[in-house]
């Protein structure tokens, strides 16, 4: 076993122990959370009745994408007066690299235990080294993220699963799990993003198991009329198709989500990029969530 492996398997067993999610007795997802970028046409409007809303659907984790002009303090007391907690939130590549000590600082008081990366620009990805300078920045984040108390993750889309020529035809995201420490940077792993990518997420899994306490988990479906480019998530090669409500599409859950405790998974955040009516969408996709059995 090499020195890679093992701390992934540690890091596996230490998670699985811990783990309220996922239990040999129950085989389903306790808490239901949502990334907030489903709602985020409705977030702009009204953030305090959003949260609100969200809730009352039943979802007990919320995931950030943006706070609205809203402070630490102000969005923990909302988040308090709805019984809702926030695990995690989304920042931009620009954010981890200029204003890290305030975004941990802020997550604290909020209370959210990852901070993830979603996003590495165009420009950056044709440069020579511009996975290089990503891993080394994220290696960097996570080591200041620890001392905070704080686990840093990456996010993947579709792109980084496509042979990249600056990397000598190597998948991106390959790249970043052999060039970051895993101790300082997991992966929140986008359920649908990877399967567009035209991979399996469980070979992930058995391969750096431990590895991704957080998932994103959204559908999708070759029926229907297609949907758009996704803002360029898909890469340059797309599989056939569009994003679709959790359940209503071909993505086997079950299968995945069998091997949870393999992978570390702590947090599940159900996400639509395109919903055609939001809170509609995200009733659908908790309905189902919290009746599947694996």
């Amino acid at each position: 076993m090499n020195r890679r492996t093992f701390i992934g398997t540690s890091i596996a067993a230490a998670v699985a122990a811990s783990q309220p999610e996922w239990t040999a007795e129950t085989h389903h997802i306790d808490r239901v959370g949502l990334q907030l970028y489903t709602v985020r046409d409705s977030l702009k409007q009204d953030f305090e009745g959003t949260i609100a809303k969200v809730a009352q659907v039943g979802y007990k984790e919320v995931e950030f994408a943006g706070y609205f002009g809203k402070s630490p303090q102000e969005v923990r007391k909302i988040l308090d007066s709805n019984k809702v907690i926030s695990p995690s939130e989304h920042v931009s590549y620009d954010i981890v690299q200029n204003k890290w000590p305030e975004t941990l600082e802020a997550a604290y008081v909020i209370g959210q235990k990852f901070i993830v990366c979603p996003w590495v620009d165009v420009s950056q990805r044709k440069e020579p080294d511009g996975w290089k300078r990503a891993a080394e920045t994220f290696n960097r984040a996570g080591e200041a993220a620890q001392k905070a108390g704080i686990q840093f993750a990456y996010h993947n889309h579709a792109f980084e699963f496509e042979p990249s020529e600056v990397l000598g035809g190597k998948l991106p995201y390959d790249f970043l799990l052999a060039e970051t420490d895993p101790k300082l940077v997991t992966m929140e792993l986008d359920l649908c993003w990877i399967t567009v990518g035209g991979q399996d997420p469980v070979k992930y899994f058995e391969r750096d198991p431990g590895r991704f306490p957080l998932v994103h988990v959204k559908d999708w479906t070759t029926k229907g009329p297609g949907g758009s480019d996704y803002g360029g998530a898909t890469g340059e090669s797309r599989k056939p198709g569009h994003m679709t409500d959790v359940g209503q599409g071909e993505i086997d859950w079950k299968r995945i989500f069998a091997q949870s405790g393999k992978a570390g998974v702590q947090h599940y955040f159900v996400e639509n990029d395109e919903p055609k009516s939001a809170f509609e969408d995200i009733k659908i996709s908790y309905a189902y969530l919290t009746k599947l059995t694996f």
